[in-house]
C-alpha cells in the first residue's frame, strides 16, 4: 500500500475491526427495532385476510342481490387497506432518512483526525526548523542532482535523525530517483516520507502494542530513565490511559533514592484514581515491587506499573539494582517485567541515544517512551532510536494534558514532520 493511500486512511479514520462488529451488532439491532414495530402491522393484516375469508364465505352463500353490497364493502376495506400499508411505508421511510443523516455524527473521523492534529501540533518546532529548510531546498532546486542531495543529508543530520539513518536514507532516495527516473524536484516530499516510514518500520508490525496478559492476569510494566525526563509523569499519563480502557492499574513507588519521587507518584495516583503501594524513603526498591505484586494480586488488579531511580553517576549500582527488581518482579510473576519501558526525553537530542544504550545494558528494554517530543526541534531522534537500537518508541510526549500521551505512528509522525507539503502533495494526487 502507497504512502498516501496508508496516510489518507489514518487521517480519514477507517474503521477498525472492533467497530466494523460494533456497526454490525448495530445495524442489527435497527433490524429488530423494525421487526418488532412491523409485527402489529402484519399480525393486523393477517386478521383482515382471514375477516375476508370469511366474507367471501359469507357472500357466496347469500343470495344474487346482496353480492353488489358486499363488493362494495370489500372494495372500501380493500382501499383502506391499501392506505394504511402506503402510511407504513412512508413512517418506515422517514425513520430510514433519519437513520441516514445521524450516521455521521456516529463515525469516527473526529477521534482519527484529533490524534493525527495531535502528531502535527507536537512536532511543530521540528517542522518549522527542518521542514521549512526542506522547502526551501526544494524551491531553489528545480532538479533532482547531486547538490541538492548533500544539502538534503546536512538538513537531515540537523534534525538529528542520526547519522547511519541519513546515509541509508540516502542510498534509498537515490535508488528511488533512479529507477523511477525523477528529473525534478516535485512530489520529492513524498518519496522521503515514505523511506522515513520503511526505515523506521523494517518491514514489522504492530509494535507500538504493549504485551498485555490475557484478562484474570497481572501485566507487569516496568519503568526506567535517568530523573528528570518526565517518568513519573509519563507513568501517570500511561495509567490514565489504561484506566480509560477499564482497567485496574496499581502503582509501585520503586524510585525511593530521588527526594519527592514518592511523593509526586502519589500525586499522580490520586489524580487518576490509582492506589500507590509505597515504603519511606531510602527503603529497598525490591522489597517494594514484592509488597506491590502481592497488593496487585490481591485486588485482582490488571496491571501494575512500577517507578524506578534514574540515577546514573554510578553505572555498577544501577545495573545492580535493576536486576535485582527484575528478579524479585520475575520470582513472583512468571515471565514478568512483560513491557520494560525506557523514558527518554525528546529535548535532549543525541544524549537520549546514549541514555538508551546505557540502559539497554543494564536491562532488557522492550520499548522506548519519548517524553517532551512537542518541545524539541530534533524531533528526528525517534528514527535515530529505531534505526540505531532496534527498540520501538511505543508511546510519545505531545504535550502537558493527560492524554497528550500517544502510541506511536510512523506515518503520522512522518506526517507531522512534513505536513505543510504533503497537505499539497496529496490534494493535487486526489485532483
Amino acid at each position: 500500500m502507497s504512502f498516501f493511500k496508508r496516510l489518507k486512511d489514518k487521517l480519514i479514520g477507517n474503521p477498525t475491526e472492533e467497530e466494523k462488529v460494533a456497526e454490525i451488532i448495530e445495524e442489527e439491532a435497527a433490524e429488530q427495532k423494525q421487526d418488532e414495530a412491523t409485527e402489529p402491522a402484519q399480525i393486523e393484516a393477517i386478521v383482515d385476510e382471514n375477516e375476508k375469508a370469511e366474507e367471501v364465505s359469507v357472500t357466496e352463500a347469500t343470495s344474487e342481490t346482496e353480492i353488489p353490497v358486499a363488493s362494495e364493502d370489500q372494495e372500501q376495506q380493500e382501499q383502506q387497506e391499501q392506505q394504511e400499508q402506503q402510511e407504513q411505508q412512508e413512517q418506515q421511510e422517514e425513520v430510514q432518512e433519519v437513520a441516514i443523516v445521524e450516521e455521521p455524527v456516529k463515525e469516527k473521523k473526529p477521534s482519527a483526525w484529533s490524534i493525527t492534529q495531535k502528531f502535527k501540533t507536537g512536532l511543530e518546532k521540528t517542522r518549522n526548523s527542518f521542514t521549512s529548510k526542506v522547502n526551501d531546498l526544494v524551491a531553489r532546486y528545480r532538479k533532482v542532482d547531486e547538490d541538492f542531495f548533500e544539502e538534503l543529508e546536512d538538513l537531515l543530520l540537523q534534525a538529528d535523525v542520526g547519522f547511519e539513518t541519513v546515509m541509508e536514507l540516502m542510498d534509498k532516495l537515490r535508488f528511488e530517483v533512479q529507477r523511477k527516473n525523477i528529473k525534478d524536484t516535485s512530489g520529492i516530499q513524498t518519496i522521503i516520507s515514505e523511506k522515513l516510514v520503511e526505515i523506521y518500520e523494517q518491514g514489522e508490525e504492530d509494535l507500538i502494542e504493549l504485551n498485555m496478559q490475557p484478562k484474570g492476569e497481572l501485566t507487569v510494566i516496568l519503568f526506567v530513565g535517568v530523573n528528570g525526563v518526565g517518568k513519573t509523569t509519563t507513568i501517570g499519563k500511561l495509567a490514565h490511559r489504561l484506566k480509560s480502557q477499564g482497567k485496574t492499574v496499581v502503582l509501585a513507588a520503586g524510585d525511593t533514592f530521588r527526594a519527592g519521587a514518592i511523593d509526586q507518584l502519589q500525586v499522580w495516583g490520586d489524580r487518576v484514581g490509582c492506589e500507590v503501594i509505597k515504603q519511606s524513603e531510602g527503603s529497598d526498591p525490591a522489597a517494594v515491587m514484592y509488597d506491590a505484586i502481592r497488593a496487585a494480586k490481591n485486588r485482582n488488579a490488571d496491571v501494575l506499573i512500577c517507578d524506578t531511580a534514574g540515577r546514573l553517576q554510578n553505572k555498577v549500582n544501577l545495573m545492580n539494582e535493576l536486576e535485582k527488581v527484575h528478579r524479585v518482579i520475575s520470582r513472583e510473576v512468571p515471565n514478568a517485567p512483560h513491557e520494560v519501558l525506557l523514558a527518554l526525553d525528546a529535548t535532549t537530542g543525541q544524549n537520549a541515544l546514549v541514555q538508551a544504550q546505557t540502559f539497554k545494558e543494564a536491562t532488557n528494554v522492550t520499548g522506548i517512551v519519548l517524553t517532551k517530543l512537542d518541545g524539541t526541534a530534533k524531533g528526528g531522534i525517534v528514527l535515530a532510536i529505531r534505526n540505531k537500537l532496534h527498540i520501538p518508541v511505543k508511546f510519545v510526549g505531545l504535550g502537558e494534558k493527560m492524554d497528550d500521551l500517544q502510541p506511536f505512528d510512523a506515518e503520522r509522525y512522518v506526517y507531522g514532520l512534513f505536513a505543510d507539503g504533503l497537505d499539497k502533495e496529496l490534494q493535487n494526487s486526489e485532483d
